[in-house]
């Protein structure tokens, strides 16, 4: 240590470089710890010098040379598989000091390590926890800070080297991943490049350089470093490397001599490696008149000047952004107040808060709230709409018969009558089709409910207050109580809504007051089939003759009078001719004469002469009937049965228009 000791502080030309940037670096160092405790919501590009390589290199032992002591986990595979952020500080040390070197880790601010070895083991098991123990790798930064009077201010980053085959828990995509992770920190216009190259390989398919040249492709950011000089085959040299004639770079190239791995598995010290380096390049004939390339002081001295001018000509744009954040931050840090010091504050600041929300919650419901809109519908006024405007008028819309057809109604008055042809309307069809259209209103109800549920959500997340901006934990967890009090709303309006439409379809009111009643419906049929304007298609019926209109309403009126009609008698003297049949019109049924009637005869008598030649058999009925005549009187009975349907159903419409947005409005809105 005593050689490097020398080459940094006691040579003349040394001295200078150890007051080069001895005022900007340590200020980014220092900016390099605050921003590291922010975290990353101030995304600001500090100047550092990153290194680059490919595996076994030569990066570790550089910087190791950089620093002057041996801390670095070392190793045949991959070793660095974390960003290490190396922070070298110099401090003189003062009178009495016995301790004049020691590194901290950001993740343990509290604790000074004094022992090399110690900062080496704490390397490697923070590796180990973050990126495993089978060589997997991590973009996690690890953060190291080295205090001695022997470094040159500088902020380095050891990055991951390159790695062709994957090993251990590496995956197959490892050195596409690595090299992601090494454009992203070379690619920030602050960062400089130190490109690590050894000099027993082709410099012009060097990883480093290649991708230093991707990310700083005029060569203004990067410094070349060629390695392992001693090792280069007899007879070769690296001069024309060293002076860029291969690969130009501006800010040119620094040639160095690493430790073997036999030396560091005997424990020979960064002091024993500077000398042996020194002595091989007096001793080299090319090597001699290139000093100004060479050796690993002249790197330090060259890094430390390099970072400094850059900070220098960053450093206005950079204050400038800072200032911009910091201005952002200020703002930001006025909306949160005063601190809050005691329990009994912060009480009294969540009532104020949740009394303040509850009322420009009720105030937007209301349509009190100041920050109403003059372009579009807020607020309760969305609510309103979606009742009236599109509730309301939905079910206004919808026609109860708009899904049955002439032959469905048909189908179930003839099944309603059973064995018998019924005299009346039966109620049973007409109860089985009202009950099936009011159930039809069960789901535009719940789509209502659904509806104004989101609308008051959304209410909840526009409401503003001030001093809850102070507190977004407050504010997450107050949307979140929300929501659950919403939703303790919906259960119970569900079932309320689904019990007003269970209420009317179990029982069917036919005496309510406004409902139109047999006798009147009747009444319309007739004034309906009367005039052939007034039979309408929706009603399935044609236009009727004025003979055809006096028959159904003589049937109509036959039907609603039981004792009307005339009934056949055996031993009516006017016997019907041949052929014939005499009908008795009736509106729900009617009885045929044709002589004696059937039941007049044995069963089994023949009802022609024994002369005839052979018994008339009937065909079989088909599995599936439907009724293929429409009869006069049926067609009344279409549209007596359409004319109650209608009219009941629009009792029930109205009713639940009512109820459904009151039920809403009572379990969701009321309670907040």
């Amino acid at each position: 240590m005593g050689e490097l000791d020398a080459r940094h502080v006691d040579s003349s030309s040394s001295r200078p470089s150890v007051t080069i940037g001895s005022s900007l670096i340590p200020v980014i160092n220092k900016l390099q710890d605050i921003l590291a405790q922010a975290g990353s919501e101030l995304d600001v590009s500090l100047p550092q010098v990153a290194v680059v390589g490919s595996q076994s290199s030569g990066k570790s032992s550089v910087l190791e040379a950089l620093v002057g002591r041996d801390f670095l986990p070392r190793g045949c595979d991959i070793c660095t598989r974390r960003p290490l952020v190396l922070m070298l500080e110099n401090r003189l040390p003062k009178p009495g000091d016995d301790r004049t070197e020691w590194g901290e880790f950001r993740h343990l601010p509290e604790k000074r390590f004094y022992d090399f070895s110690e900062i080496r083991a704490e390397i490697q098991a923070e590796t180990e926890r973050e990126a495993g123990l089978n060589k997997g790798v991590s973009d996690k930064q690890i953060r190291l800070k080295i205090t001695s009077p022997n470094v040159l201010n500088m902020t380095l980053v050891d990055l991951p080297g390159i790695t062709k085959v994957p090993v251990g828990d590496q995956p197959n995509d490892i050195e596409a991943r690595i090299r992601k992770m090494v454009m992203t920190h070379i690619s920030q216009q602050n960062c400089i490049i130190l490109a690590v190259t050894p000099a027993n390989s082709d410099l012009a398919t060097s990883d480093a350089l290649q991708m230093a040249r991707e990310a700083d492709p005029d060569g203004f950011r990067t410094i070349g470093v060629i390695t392992k000089l001693d090792i280069m085959d007899r007879g070769t040299d690296a001069r024309s490397f060293l002076l860029g004639k291969v690969i130009p770079l501006k800010l040119g190239y620094v040639g160095v001599v690493n430790r073997s791995q036999e030396d560091i598995n005997k424990n020979r010290g960064i002091a024993t490696a500077l000398a042996y380096e020194e002595k091989f390049f007096n001793d080299h004939s090319v090597y001699r008149g290139l000093s100004d390339h060479c050796g690993i002081p002249q790197l330090a001295r060259k890094l430390n000047e390099i970072l400094e001018q850059h900070i220098r000509m960053v450093f206005p744009a950079l204050k400038a952004d800072l200032n911009s954040k910091m201005g952002t931050v200020l703002k930001e840090l006025q909306t949160y107040g005063k601190p809050i010091e005691s329990k009994m504050e912060q009480g009294v600041i969540l009532l104020n808060i949740l009394t303040q929300y509850c009322e420009a919650f009720a105030a937007m419901v209301d349509g009190k709230s100041q920050e109403m809109s003059t372009k579009e519908l807020s607020g309760g006024a969305r609510i309103h709409y979606i009742l009236q405007s599109i509730f309301v008028k939905c079910l206004e819309e919808v026609d109860p018969c708009d899904d049955l057809t002439d032959d469905d109604i048909r189908m179930a008055i003839q099944n309603a009558s059973g064995a018998r042809n019924a005299l009346f309307v039966p109620e049973v069809p007409f109860e089985f089709l009202v009950r099936r259209q009011i159930a039809r209103l069960l789901d535009p109800s719940l789509q209502c409910l659904r509806f104004v549920y989101d609308e008051l959500m959304k209410i909840s997340h526009a409401c503003e207050v001030t001093e809850l901006q102070r507190f977004p934990v407050l504010r997450k967890h107050l949307d979140e109580v929300m929501v659950k009090f919403l939703r303790d709303g919906v259960e119970p309006a569900e079932r309320m809504i689904g019990n007003l439409i269970e209420m009317e379809v179990d029982y069917i009111n036919t005496s309510h007051p406004n409902f139109l009643g047999g006798n009147k419906a009747a009444e319309l049929a007739m004034q309906l089939l009367k005039s052939p304007q007034g039979v309408t298609d929706a009603e399935g019926q044609t236009s009727q003759t004025s003979q055809t209109a006096r028959t159904i309403r003589s049937g109509l009126l036959n039907g609603l009078l039981p004792n009307q009609g005339s009934r056949p008698q055996p031993n009516n003297e006017n016997h019907v001719s041949s052929g014939t049949k005499a009908w008795i019109p009736s509106l729900f049924g009617s009885r045929t004469s044709a002589g004696e009637p059937m039941a007049c005869r044995p069963f089994g008598e023949p009802s022609h002469s024994e002369s005839m030649p052979s018994i008339i058999h009937l065909r079989e009925p088909p599995s599936s009937l439907r009724p293929v005549q429409m009869t006069e009187n049926k067609a009344v009975e279409i549209v007596v049965t359409k004319l109650l349907l209608r009219s009941y159903y629009d009792i029930v419409r109205k009713n639940i228009q009512d109820l459904v947005p009151k039920a809403i409005m009572h379990f969701l809105r009321e309670p907040v």
